[in-house]
């Protein structure tokens, strides 16, 4: 069709042609046309990261499935023939509890992994305010001292612990299996950065509301750091329950044991060659503490966060 124009009539001159038409899909679309190469090299990185996470859990798994496993076979069973039990059962956690006393280890530890976690949350908890809030000079230096000690291996000071213990009579007590383990300088460190996210005008609201330097402490910082206090709570029940060398060190007395010293009594044993047993021990052992991660999981990864090492 043949355009009309007006004679006195001037036209707009056209816009010159690019070759493109203008796109008038959102973006939302537009993402799906992306080069098949690019999208191919996102799929393929995403698999590997996937497979890797796949193989680290394997591996990280697989020695507490297979004890497991193991707890689970008889007697007539072969422990290296298969991986499943072909019958499974529980005999074998009645024969741990005969073959040596279970309850009154697991009660020893117990009392070792409260007194651990009580004195590990409160110390910890005051000496990271101390060291974040509380304004006195030279705060910096101590926690710089406190960081430096963590370059030294237990190794290198067991001797002296074990000479300061035995001055002060507490050798072949559970006090004195507790005691070094009062208060960690990670758990300072975890307390100390969860109380430096703490913004300041939450402080300065609770100064004008005429709150002191304890109400302060108890009110405000303590509840807003409750994810590091699990992570507190748990890093310390672990340490004092799979603790090994030093109850090995200090405690000579059997009734005094444990269960980490129980269990190695019990692979070490002549009477008692069974690796179904040594496997049961050791998943009773582990149950304590995989109750304790559960029942503590939604505090414990917020509490990561939170306590993020910041200067």
């Amino acid at each position: 069709m043949t355009e009309l124009s007006s004679p006195g009539v001037r036209q707009a001159p056209r816009a010159p042609a690019t070759g493109r038409s203008r796109d008038h899909r959102p973006s939302r679309d537009r993402r799906h046309f992306r080069p098949h190469g690019r999208s191919r090299k996102a799929t393929l990185g995403l698999t590997g990261r996937y497979l890797t996470l796949c193989l680290m859990l394997v591996v990280m798994l697989g020695p507490i499935v297979w004890q497991f496993l193991t707890s689970l076979k008889g007697r007539g069973e072969n422990v290296y023939g298969g991986v499943l039990p072909s019958q499974p059962t529980l005999d074998n956690y009645l024969r741990v509890a005969e073959s040596f006393p279970l309850v009154q280890y697991v009660g020893n530890t117990l009392i070792v992994a409260a007194l651990a976690v009580t004195s590990n949350c409160v110390f910890a908890a005051m000496g990271g305010y101390a060291l974040s809030r509380a304004g006195w000079r030279g705060r910096r230096t101590v926690f710089t001292v406190l960081v430096a000690t963590l370059m030294f291996p237990f190794e290198s000071v067991m001797i002296s612990m074990f000479l300061t213990v035995r001055s002060m009579g507490l050798v072949d007590t559970l006090i004195g299996v507790w005691l070094p383990g009062a208060v960690s300088v990670l758990n300072l460190m975890i307390m100390r950065a969860a109380f430096l996210a703490v913004p300041k005008e939450v402080e300065e609201a609770a100064v004008l509301d005429g709150a002191n330097e304890w109400q302060r402490f108890t009110r405000v910082f303590v509840p807003a750091a409750k994810g590091a206090l699990a992570v507190v709570c748990l890093t310390s029940f672990m340490g004092a329950w799979d603790d090994f060398l030093w109850p090995l060190i200090v405690l000579t007395n059997s009734d005094h044991y444990t269960l980490q010293l129980g269990l190695k009594s019990l692979a070490g044993a002549t009477t008692v060659n069974d690796q179904r047993l040594i496997a049961a021990g050791a998943m009773a052992a582990l149950i304590p503490m995989m109750a304790l991660f559960f029942a503590l999981q939604r505090y414990f990864f917020r509490g990561v966060g939170e306590g993020a090492l910041k200067t």
